[in-house]
């Protein structure tokens, strides 16, 4: 069996968290000669080729393997100082987390306020669509997922948190402009709509679930706004229609500034936390306080 050193094991995630070997040095406080023949030395026990040295550095098929175990060995350890009542003074445990940006906005930093600070630890947050966030689980990049998957990843626990139900809104002068004859999926398709980015399939699912709608059908024309507050403000100061989470938009809609284009056509997306199986007081703490919070802001399935 190869082994695994540590220290070599902490040197390999810190490269990949860092991008560089100059940074990881810094970050180590020990010289990138040192940070370099710890990696060799790890490569030479593998057997294998881990680290793709490019700018930033990434993981080879191989490196995502032992990735997930220097991310391991790194939480389990610091597990044993919280339960032993040590390590107070020394470096936080970084866990790293991938979250939608809607669940980011609305509710999943409340969770994080939440967490015990005696756990000593950090969050290091990945942004990406609930739709492929999983794949960062694979590879090993995040101990951790807010995902719209219910299939557990292979070494990962799953467990439903709720449903986030969005509605389909636009400012009162989109509406008279572009739906003075009413909301059907054609006309919606033929508005103008706010994409989050091109990851973000909601709008156009939302255009397919009306009747008459086909999959063939070419989008209409449509605006990136790649940030939770701004893909709002967008959508209030007119420039197309979109999906909001409803706890964000209610309020709006209360008062005027948007308007609701089908109030009987909500759009739920259930949404997932998946942890790696690792035993783990840290990993059983964070997921508690996730359950918890997110039964406030999200409806039951």
């Amino acid at each position: 069996m190869p082994q695994f050193p540590s220290e070599q094991l902490l040197t390999f995630a810190t490269v990949l968290s860092e991008g560089t070997l100059d940074a990881a040095a810094r970050r180590l406080h020990i010289t990138p000669s040192a940070v370099s023949q710890r990696l060799k030395a790890l490569e030479q026990s593998s057997g294998r080729v881990l680290l793709q040295r490019s700018n930033p550095a990434q993981a080879t098929e191989a490196g995502e393997v032992v990735l997930r175990l220097a991310r391991q060995v790194a939480q389990l350890e610091a597990d044993a100082g919280v339960e032993l009542g040590l390590g107070t003074d020394g470096p936080h445990l970084a866990v790293p987390i991938v979250v939608n940006a809607d669940s980011l906005a609305v509710w999943f930093l409340q969770a994080l306020a939440r967490v015990p600070s005696d756990l000593h630890i950090t969050f290091d947050l990945h942004r990406d669509d609930e739709q492929h966030s999983t794949s960062m689980l694979r590879s090993g990049t995040v101990m951790a997922a807010v995902t719209a998957t219910p299939e557990p990843v292979q070494g990962c626990r799953v467990e439903s948190l709720g449903v986030m139900r969005y509605r389909a809104v636009a400012a009162p002068a989109f509406v008279d402009r572009w739906f003075a004859e009413g909301v059907d999926g054609g006309r919606l398709n033929i508005a103008p709509a706010v994409d989050f980015d091109r990851k973000d399939t909601y709008q156009w699912a939302f255009v397919e679930s009306w009747p008459g709608v086909s999959q063939a059908q070419q989008k209409g024309p449509r605006h990136y706004v790649p940030a939770s507050q701004d893909f709002g403000d967008a959508i209030r100061l007119g420039l197309g229609w979109g999906l909001i989470p409803e706890v964000q938009c209610g309020p709006d809609i209360a008062d005027g500034r948007l308007i609701e284009l089908a109030p009987e056509r909500p759009f739920d997306v259930p949404l997932y936390w998946q942890r790696w199986k690792t035993a783990s007081r840290v990993l059983d703490v964070l997921s508690s306080t996730v359950r918890e919070v997110s039964a406030e802001y999200l409806r039951t399935p």
